[in-house]
This record gives C-alpha cells, structure tokens and sequence, in this order.
C-alpha cells in the first residue's frame, strides 16, 4: 500500500512538474504574431515646415525638414533642421541651425509642444557709408499649442527666451503649421 501511495504521489508530482514546465515552455516558442512589436520605423513620421513670407521690402524663406518618433499615441520626440534667408530694405540675414521638440497630444485634437531651437544668423546691414556684419547664435525656446487634424497642426508658439536686439522676428508670439506623414 505504500509503495501505491508513494508511486501515486510521485505520478502526480511528475504531472505538476511537467505542466508547469510545459506552460513555460509553450510561452517561450518564437511567435512572431504574438513576440514582434512594431518595427523601429513604424513609429518614425517625417515632415516639417515651408515659409514664405512677403511683404513691401521684405522677403523671408525658411525651409525646416523634421523627423518625430511616436512613443506612445500621446507623447513624440524629435529633431528638426532650420535653414533660412531674410532680405530687408535694411539688412540681409541667412541663417540656419536645428532643434529638438517634444509634443503631446493629450486629446488627438491637441498638441502642445516644447522646442528648443539653435540657430546660427549671418546679417549684414546695409548701411550709408559701408555695410556691417554681425554672426552669433540664438537660443529660443518655444512653448506652443495648436489644433490637429489627422497629420496636420495649426497653433501658435511662443519663445519664452525672446530677445529682440538678438532675434530675426519682430515678436516672440509665431503661428506654425506642422505636417508630418
């Protein structure tokens, strides 16, 4: 009767052991349905912003290329690239740098957004007498919101760093358009 008894207990240990094992076995197995997330740049969105700007003697053209990777449906982070060119009746200006921005969209109509921007300005004023030239760097910082629609955003962002004898723009409040695919 022992020997049953014993044989039984070791029988249904063996069973425990082997469906614990099992299980863990069967959840290892490679399933790519089931173990594949989504692929790096299945999250990538390219895009960016055009400008044009053109009024009595002035001319303002900004070409602005970016990329954002989507962490979640709410949060992206990313990096842009800025080049520029402004013609006045008084001064010249290229420029050019690049920035990282943050966005969130706690609802999808939504997006707010962090950017810091560093952009390099070569002016030259154009003055009675000879011209002069001024290079230096700008940091803005530009907190904004907007309204988005499927790939699109309208809103308007402000550069908390604003420096007027420093920037190109006359105001630290900019409307923005950003389109990503």
């Amino acid at each position: 009767m022992k020997n049953t008894q014993s044989s039984i207990v070791f029988i249904n240990l063996f069973c425990i052991v082997f469906l614990l094992f099992s299980d863990t076995t069967i959840a290892q197995q490679n399933n790519p349905a089931i173990n594949q997330g989504p692929n790096f740049w299945d999250k990538v969105q390219f895009g960016g912003g055009l400008g044009l700007n053109i009024g009595s003697g002035y001319t303002d053209i900004t070409v602005s290329p970016s990329a954002i990777y989507n962490i979640n449906p709410i949060v992206s982070a990313g990096a842009s690239l800025l080049f520029g060119y402004v013609n006045t009746d008084y001064y010249n200006s290229f420029y050019y740098g690049g920035s990282i921005i943050g966005l969130v969209n706690p609802i999808p109509q939504v997006q707010l957004s962090a950017e810091l921007e560093e952009t390099r300005f070569n002016t030259t004023y154009e003055l009675e007498g000879g011209n002069l030239s001024d290079k230096y760097w700008n940091t803005a910082l530009y907190l904004g919101a907007g309204y988005r629609t499927q790939n699109i955003t309208v809103g308007v962002r402000y550069d908390v760093l604003y420096n007027k004898d420093k920037s190109i723009y006359a105001e630290p409040f900019m409307p923005f358009v950003r389109v990503y695919f």
